[in-house]
């Protein structure tokens, strides 16, 4: 378990020792923020977009690679399909979640595309801010819900309207 950010630093060591790495961003985000997640005064701070965080993943993802072992993902961050386009965009092919994430999640893996995620996270990587993060992220994911809409409304054909007034297909 990589889970504070002494591991993630000597990630490239530890893959020697190990079959495969699986990174919780929960305890990775709140000991790399020094954020208690649980104290409503401070929870605010607590920001899966960091770039320390992205940075600490791509990290452990890289010296993964290198030593040819698998990384997963665990944690909330695994379980937010506004995530997912970043995971896979740093190279993470892994995720556990709760059973009840799966819908959404497997719904965005099935709507991007790796080479695309890896394009929007060389972008992502050169930003200073979460913010900054999350408005390009959301961005990216609205322009590729536009496309999935589109594409799927080529697919169908036209609207037709019934003698109703409702539309059909």
């Amino acid at each position: 378990m990589i889970e504070v950010p002494s591991a993630a630093m000597i990630s490239d060591v530890l893959a020697k020792e190990v079959r495969f790495f699986s990174i919780g961003t929960n305890d990775l985000i709140q000991y790399a923020l020094a954020i208690d997640r649980g104290n409503e005064s401070v929870a605010y701070l607590y920001q899966p977009f960091h770039p320390a965080i992205l940075r600490l993943i791509q990290r452990v993802v890289e010296s993964a690679g290198g030593a040819g072992i698998d990384v997963a993902i665990c944690g909330e961050m695994a379980s937010d399909p506004a995530a997912v386009p970043v995971l896979i965009g740093l190279g993470v092919r892994k995720l556990s979640m709760n059973s009840t994430a799966l819908p959404s999640v497997r719904s965005m893996v099935r709507h991007i595309a790796a080479s695309d995620c890896a394009v929007l996270v060389k972008r992502l990587m050169g930003m200073a801010t979460a913010e900054e993060i999350e408005v390009a992220l959301r961005r990216w994911i609205r322009d590729r819900a536009r496309q999935v809409i589109q594409t799927a409304a080529e697919k169908t054909g036209p609207r037709k309207e019934r003698v109703d007034g409702s539309e059909d297909r």
